[in-house]
Formats: C-alpha cells, structure tokens, sequence
C-alpha cells in the first residue's frame, strides 16, 4: 500500500490567493488536492465556498482549469468534459469536481447519481463541513444530529435525523472505488487521491471538512477536530474498493464524545441523554460497518 505524506507534496501551488475564513478545512484539501494532481487537472467547483473564495472577479485563486458549475450541475459538467477528454485520447488529464455536502448530499445527489452511472473518469470530492455554510450555516443532510445550524427551531438543539450515508450511496453505483477521508488524516486522504487517479471509471471521495465559522471553534482547531473525530467513531475511515468494503483505523475503544463535542459551540447546550443517544447511534454504525466488511470479504473470497 503506496504511502504519501504532505512533506512529500510537490513546491508548486495551485491554489493561492483565496478569500477562505480562517481555518477552513475545505481550502486545505483543495490545495492539497491540486497539488497532488499537477497544473493538467481539470476541475468543477458548483455554487459554494470554494467557488466563492476560489472565482472573485478580477482575480482567481486556482492556477489550473477550472470552472463553476450550476449548483445542482457538477457531475454532468463532469461528465461532458471527461467525455471530451476521452474522445480527443487524452490520458494524463485528471477530471476532479469539488463540492460541498448541500452541493453532494441534497441539490447535486442526481447529478452526481448520472455521473457514478456513466461510467466516465472522474474524481467527485465532497468537502463535507456538515452546513450550507456559504449562505448562512443552514441544515443540510449531512448535518448531524446534535449539531445547531440557522435553521434550527428557536430555542431548540437539532437533533432529529442521521447523516446522509454518501458512501453506500455511491457504493450502491456498482462504482469501481469511494472512500471516506478525514483533513486530520492527510496521508489517508493523499493516498486514497492516488487510488481514485487510478482507476478507470468514477471514483467518489467524502472528506471531513471543519468549518471554524459554522461551528464556532477555533481557527487552529481543524486538524485536531479531524483526528478527534475519527478517535471518538464518529467519522470512519473507509474504503470501498471493486466490492470490497475496507475499514481503515478501527479504534479498540472510542475517545470519550466530549473531546470532540466541547470544543464547537455547535453541540453547546446537548443533554447528557441526547449525547448518550449520539454514543447509541455511532456504536450501531460501527457494528453494521463491521457486518458489512465481513460480508463483503466473504463475497469476495467466494
């Protein structure tokens, strides 16, 4: 297993410039990205932060063909360009779509459902911070349970409904490879960028993003938030590779909720039951996670 680190990330950058907030866990992935993929990328950011931070007339933040896509549009601008790409015979291009979890999980689920269908080359990035967080911090369907957003009933904690399961969502493609990632594991994420470049077809990536802003935490909290939030089960690292379902770190025992809860100020005010229903819930996930590598290890041996 090919093993890359960010010291190990070329010098040039590909992504200078933006107006991101401090903090922002989707503009480092983003450069991180880029820098792995070289100037020949070619990328699809819809309606969002990164488009909003990245495309700010006259300047542009990315130093490699990039394009805004309609809101609910990335993975058919996706498509058309790796259709074009493929009928001239071109091989060295990556074809990459960045989008947030509004953009992935709600507006541009049948966007994204046609691409993972058509079979095309591409790379789709969700950069997950778990809000619509460029227009207002609004609940999406990634937003999870416990978690305050604008959008919230006065005087309430949102707390109804589990995030949308993107992985299985695009396991469920029959796709050849999708993996969930996490910005405080940057050698995780770097090498399964290097398996998605691989493969030939649609690969989908799911990132945790922090958002200082929408979650009220510090600006030098996003790399802790990210590690903390794999420690405590919340967020596995996954892969799905040609059937296969991988469980990438499986802590033997979790970090208690309240290392990675504490310091947002989203998940202020939770009651002692509601975090233990938090607890329920990630343990249930955990087993049907474990259940399904074993049937998908079994199949595959068979």
């Amino acid at each position: 297993m090919k093993k890359i680190s960010i010291k190990m990330l070329p010098d040039d950058e590909y992504f200078v410039g933006h107006k991101g907030c401090g903090g922002c866990g989707g503009s480092l992935i983003l450069r991180w990205t880029l820098k792995a993929l070289g100037e020949r990328c070619h990328i699809v950011i819809p309606a969002g932060c990164m488009s909003a931070i990245g495309f700010i007339y006259p300047q542009m933040a990315l130093g490699v063909n990039a394009m805004i896509a309609p809101f609910a549009a990335t993975g058919a601008v996706l498509s058309g360009i790796a259709a074009v790409i493929r009928a001239k015979g071109l091989t060295d291009i990556p074809v990459v779509g960045f989008a947030g979890d509004g953009a992935t999980a709600d507006i541009g689920l049948q966007s994204l459902s046609g691409a993972l269908d058509r079979r095309e080359k591409i790379i789709y990035i969700c950069y997950d911070n778990e809000a619509y967080m460029n227009t207002g911090i609004q609940r999406s369907s990634a937003t999870p349970q416990g978690a305050r957003t604008t959008t919230s009933p006065s005087g309430q904690t949102a707390f109804a409904g589990s995030k949308k399961d993107l992985l299985r969502i695009a396991a469920a493609h029959g796709i050849p490879y999708a993996a969930t990632a996490s910005v405080g594991h940057p050698a995780d994420f770097l090498r399964k960028l290097d398996r998605a470049r691989q493969i030939d077809g649609p690969s989908f990536l799911h990132v945790f993003a922090p958002c200082p802003t929408g979650w009220g935490c510090a600006t030098d909290a996003t790399t802790e938030l990210g590690r903390s939030v794999v420690t405590t089960g919340l967020w596995p690292l996954l892969e799905w590779d040609h059937g296969k379902i991988r469980i990438n770190q499986a802590p033997h025992s979790f970090a208690p909720l309240a290392t990675y809860l504490a310091p947002q100020a989203r998940f202020r005010g939770l009651e002692a039951n509601q975090i233990e229903a938090l607890a329920a819930e990630r343990d249930r996930t955990w087993v049907a996670l474990r259940a399904w590598e074993r049937e998908t290890t079994n199949s595959v041996l068979a």
